[in-house]
């Protein structure tokens, strides 16, 4: 797999891209977000982003990529010294998959390369595809919502939705069980890999994403105040 790194310390650049290649990985360095721009940035299975950079920020390239159909679907990490809660929640807003911050461990780092890639990349293990009950063509359909669980795919009205990788989940576990409270826990043990660390509101910003996508019916996830979320039909 071929990763990108964007850092405008070289150090970090070289650091990370000598341990990820002992990893297996191709890894390809930039030091600013206008270098990684003059790249075929869809080639890339994960960037890593630095956040404070020259004229333009890792949050600006971020947006970048995450308004282009082409690059949308990248996962990104941040890797930034700026670990204060506001910034993570604006990185994962933005559509960050992770949060790593400065002074970076490096077994840490390769962990959460190893667990976003896998995430990507992994099929649906056949309980799984059990827990969205029967369907012989494999779909969940409420009204305008469309989920094809062996595509990966999700349309509102005929139009495709852009959903990350989390958010599919999130909408399938949801949709598959109307009128059931899932708790923050619970929503965690489903959707995300366990190995991930996870803060405490990743849950929260990723469901207030996924209202926002999914236009009228956002309305319809509720939130249950000391129990979870759930989505009212």
């Amino acid at each position: 797999m071929k990763i990108l790194v964007v850092d405008d310390e070289q150090d970090i650049c070289d650091i990370l891209q000598y341990n990820l290649e002992t990893e297996g990985y191709e890894v390809v360095t930039a030091n600013s977000a206008e270098e990684a721009l003059q790249l075929p940035l869809h080639e890339f299975s994960l960037i890593l982003l630095d956040i404070m950079m020259g004229e333009m920020s890792g949050f600006q390239l971020a947006r970048r990529l995450k308004a282009d159909t082409v690059t949308a679907q990248i996962p990104i990490i941040f890797i930034t010294a700026l670990d204060d809660e506001d910034n993570t929640v604006k990185g994962l807003n933005i559509g960050a998959d992770d949060y790593i911050a400065k002074p970076l461990s490096l077994r840490e780092v390769k962990a959460r390369v190893k667990a976003v890639l896998r995430r990507i990349t992994a099929p649906v293990s056949s309980t799984r595809k059990e827990e969205y009950g029967p369907s012989s063509d494999n779909e969940i359909r409420y009204e305008g919502i469309t989920i094809n669980l062996s595509a990966k795919t999700a349309t509102l009205d005929n139009n495709d939705l852009q959903l990350t990788k989390l958010e599919f989940e999130l909408l399938s576990l949801l949709l598959q069980h109307p009128n059931k409270v899932f708790s923050r826990e619970d929503l965690l043990a489903r959707c995300w890999p366990q190995e991930v660390y996870v803060l405490d509101r990743t849950v929260d910003v990723n469901i207030t994403r996924l209202r926002k996508k999914i236009g009228a019916y956002g309305k319809q996830i509720k939130t249950r105040i000391g129990y979870g979320y759930c989505f009212e039909k």
